[in-house]
């Protein structure tokens, strides 16, 4: 069953990545795009120094040596650039070094925080979609309506775009209440309780979605997400899209870190494969802006790591990457003034030509260029 499940799901890709490379490539209006990624609860050390070699040890049986682990062969190296490079080498060796910057590794002076005193997911979305932190009315992970208009559903309205041109992929069902404040006021899909679209091939990878759920409950596996989101890209040009991967975080809690690094290499093909087709689409070469960025950091030891939330001491630490045309800065940021997660509206809004700040006087401001 498993076997066929696999080859069904091989089939459908390759389907609706024909039908991508087929869409309709002519710009649908003038300006420029914005493209929000995060990755749940990834941690900087991880992303700016690949694996951890003790961590990965305290998750082994008494006798298992490290060098004898699949994991270990395949992502280690003896230094953290080195071993970052093979954790996910389109992200290093493509966008930072020849496109974009990224900014929080502590070992260089910069640095990336939480505003939110939360340091877990929902209270770290809303500081990424609103611009600031709400701790006493967003504090929990349940499943209710965000308070407050985000900036998708915000940007949509200052730009008059049709629904389905603001568009929100998450692998986290709650992304549904956590997107917007108004229900229906942007395209969301979230979760495994997605709505079968109308093309047959994406109907039928949602029918498979729901057969092949994660342990994980009100979540879905990262690859549906993903090429959910590359069909809309394709089929409905928006402007404004949010592809919000959850593996990172998932994989963490059960203290999988093999899996866990699975995940890292898994959304570096994803990124590379957006990357390589904005390139080949006129509207969106050149003119669109990626940030992307987590919303919460883990502990930083052995005991720790699995964990995050107010009493895990380093997950308010995090990271923040930035490709855009309008940024020259490449590689890694090095001492700056700390960034903080509630710049993520504002920078987002100011790519668009939009001034967040002047609505949200309290939000943080537009991140600049070192």
């Amino acid at each position: 069953m498993f076997k066929r499940l696999i080859c069904v799901l091989g089939a459908l890709l390759v389907a609706i990545s024909v039908a991508a490379g087929q869409a309709v490539q002519q710009p649908m209006d003038e300006g420029d795009r914005v493209i929000l990624i995060t990755l749940d609860g990834a941690r900087h050390q991880e992303m700016f120094g690949g694996l951890n070699a003790d961590i990965l040890q305290s998750t082994l049986k008494d006798g298992q040596k490290i060098e004898a682990q699949p994991v270990y062969a395949r992502f280690w190296a003896d230094t953290p650039d080195a071993r970052r490079k093979k954790l996910m080498p389109f992200f290093w060796g493509t966008l930072m070094a020849s496109h974009g910057s990224i900014a929080g590794n502590r070992a260089l002076g910069s640095v990336v925080q939480l505003t939110n005193t939360h340091w877990f997911s929902y209270p770290g979305y809303a500081e990424i979609l609103l611009g600031e932190a709400h701790d006493d009315t967003i504090k929990s992970n349940d499943p209710i309506r965000n308070p407050y208009p985000t900036v998708l559903e915000t940007l949509r309205s200052q730009l008059r775009l049709p629904r389905d041109r603001v568009a929100t992929f998450a692998s986290w069902g709650v992304f549904n209440a956590i997107a917007e404040h108004e229900p229906g006021a942007t395209h969301i899909d979230a979760g495994s309780e997605a709505a079968a679209p109308d093309d047959p091939a994406l109907r039928e990878l949602v029918a498979l979605q729901r057969e092949t759920l994660p342990p994980w409950g009100g979540t879905r596996f990262d690859i549906y997400t993903f090429k959910l989101a590359m069909a809309h890209l394709a089929a409905k040009r928006p402007r404004v899209v949010y592809i919000a991967f959850d593996e990172t975080d998932d994989w963490a809690h059960d203290g999988r870190y093999d899996r866990l690094l699975d995940a890292y290499a898994r959304t570096d093909r994803y990124l590379e494969q957006l990357w390589t087709w904005l390139q080949s689409q006129p509207d969106y070469r050149g003119r669109t802006h990626l940030l992307i960025t987590t919303d919460h950091g883990r502990g930083r030891t052995t005991a720790d790591w699995k964990n995050h939330g107010a009493s895990t001491s380093g997950a308010d630490e995090v990271w923040m990457a930035f490709i855009s045309p309008r940024l020259t800065q490449r590689g890694e940021w090095r001492d700056h003034p700390p960034l903080r997660t509630n710049q993520v509206a504002a920078t987002m809004a100011s790519w668009l030509g939009q001034d967040w700040n002047k609505l949200h006087p309290s939000a943080g401001q537009p991140i600049k260029a070192q």
